[in-house]
């Protein structure tokens, strides 16, 4: 009878997460695994925290503990929301590293808390108030800017679907140029050159659209 083989098969070798690419990572994480998380975290948790305290230190007047634990937190499920649309947008090939992206995602996260916090009606000294009573609009300007945005409606009927996609993010949503690349797939040289033609095309469409209501 012939011998058996009684070596012991080894199972594949799993990568250990530390040594993971970041392109490799992501896929960890948009399926959900646990130690890609962990290693997300362990990776750029000190990251996020710079860039939100970069954007905050300059407004301890308004800024507490619980506003960054609530940036932190907002950027997190903003990767994760929309079945994580925005972890499916980064791209490794377009030579972007995905610190600098979650680094870009996290300043943009401490900007907007900023900005919510500066609509609350409560201040805590009169100046403030000043300040937060100035920029609230006032109601001619709603309606303004509510004709406006129907005039724009208007005029982007011929645009294609991704020049209508770049305008709500640009104009309306006030993205920069570097995350609009990143949601869209597209080059931030791309998103520049497209930016400065549908401005001028809007530009030209709405002057037009005014006059004729003129006249």
């Amino acid at each position: 009878m012939p011998e058996m083989n009684t070596t012991s098969i080894m199972p594949p070798q799993i990568l250990p997460t530390s040594e993971l690419t970041e392109g490799e990572l992501v896929e960890r994480l948009l399926a959900r695994d646990a130690r890609g998380w962990r290693e997300f975290h362990r990776r750029y948790d000190r990251l996020i925290h710079r860039c939100i305290h970069k954007v905050t230190d300059r407004f301890r007047r308004l800024v507490g503990a619980c506003d960054l634990e609530d940036i932190y937190g907002d950027l997190l499920v903003s990767l994760t929301a929309d079945d994580m649309r925005r972890l499916r947008a980064y791209d490794p090939a377009k030579g972007s590293k995905l610190g600098s992206w979650i680094g870009m995602l996290a300043t943009h996260a401490a900007w907007d808390h900023l900005r919510k916090l500066r609509r609350r009606p409560a201040a805590s000294s009169l100046d403030e108030a000043v300040e937060l009573s100035a920029e609230t609009p006032a109601p001619v300007d709603v309606a303004i800017a509510n004709q406006r945005l129907v005039a724009l409606q208007t005029v982007l009927g011929d645009f294609s679907a991704k020049d209508r996609e770049l305008v709500q993010l640009l104009f309306v949503a006030c993205q920069s140029a570097e995350e609009t690349a990143v949601e869209m797939g597209i080059s931030v040289k791309t998103v520049y050159s497209k930016k400065h033609k549908i401005r001028a095309k809007l530009r030209q469409r709405l002057l037009a659209t005014e006059s004729a209501r003129a006249a």
